[in-house]
């Protein structure tokens, strides 16, 4: 597996995202649409993104079957709860051999994935991107989606019309898992990423190429952000992420809170998930 490749952030009104965090200084995509029901808008990073996601045709969603993982049924389902961040997703070179290499060490595993959509281009045109996809599950994070990500057009998430943030955002620089149990995931998690866990202050940080994931406790968590994990009633779930900016000054007037060395836009404003810039 390759580092972070991009995270799910799940809302109920992708119009009202998209307004959201282009206010705080992203630029973002056109929309685009999935054939399984979901909708997207990707900010495109320097290593990674972010997708911006709702449910807009629920009558395309797919189910789940007996050994196959729904996106689109995942998401729905994590809705229903709340809206946050839903998934976290690993870039793959081959992901039928991640999928190979997870099973040996014995992670769940369910039928490979693909598919392809169309892609609108800055200039009106449009392109096909395609994907395939390795999902993995743990019975201990039932809401901590998680899988990995071929893609076949990689390039057009790195365009540079849509690189440039009036915030300086440049890459997902730290992913927080948190909520009762989160400790206990590091053999799982360690499984995933291909990472050896560093323990420390309450936390266990895995280092991918592509920024960091952190299984941490509430308290480090609480130390990160200034605010308690969003959602324990999900057990350990997708709590918090930190975007690396070249400055943060270009946040001053937005009403983030300073944490720290941190500026986090709240669960409550920043639809279920601790949204944390740092220089």
């Amino acid at each position: 597996m390759d580092g972070i490749n991009h995270l799910v952030l799940a809302g109920h009104d992708l119009d009202a995202m998209r307004a959201s965090y282009q206010g705080i200084g992203f630029t973002l995509t056109p929309p685009g649409q999935h054939p399984f029901g979901t909708g997207n808008t990707i900010i495109q990073l320097h290593g990674n993104y972010l997708e911006l996601l709702a449910v807009t045709r629920p009558a395309d969603v797919v189910e789940h079957g007996a050994r196959s993982f729904s996106f689109s049924a995942f998401n729905r389902d994590y809705l229903k709860r709340h809206e946050g961040f839903s998934m976290v997703v690993l870039g793959s070179q081959d992901a039928a051999e991640d999928r190979r290499v997870w099973q040996a060490k014995g992670l769940p595993v369910y039928e490979p994935f693909a598919f392809s959509r169309i892609a609108s281009l800055p200039d009106g045109s449009e392109t096909r991107v395609g994907f395939a996809l390795a999902f993995t599950s743990s019975r201990a994070a039932p809401w901590l989606g998680h899988f990995a990500c071929q893609h076949f057009r990689p390039e057009y998430y790195e365009q540079p019309q849509f690189l440039n943030h009036p915030n300086t955002a440049q890459s997902v620089r730290e992913v927080w898992v948190s909520g009762p149990g989160a400790l206990d995931l590091a053999g799982h998690m360690a499984a995933f990423t291909g990472c050896e866990g560093r323990i420390g202050d309450g936390r266990v940080t895995f280092n991918t190429a592509t920024g960091s994931i952190i299984l941490a406790s509430d308290g480090a968590f609480r130390q990160a952000f200034g605010v308690d994990p969003p959602h324990p009633a999900d057990g350990p779930h997708l709590a918090g992420l930190t975007i690396g900016c070249s400055s943060i000054a270009a946040l001053s007037g937005k009403g983030l809170v300073a944490a720290g060395e941190r500026l986090v836009l709240p669960p409550e404003r920043a639809f279920g998930v601790a949204l944390a810039f740092a220089a």
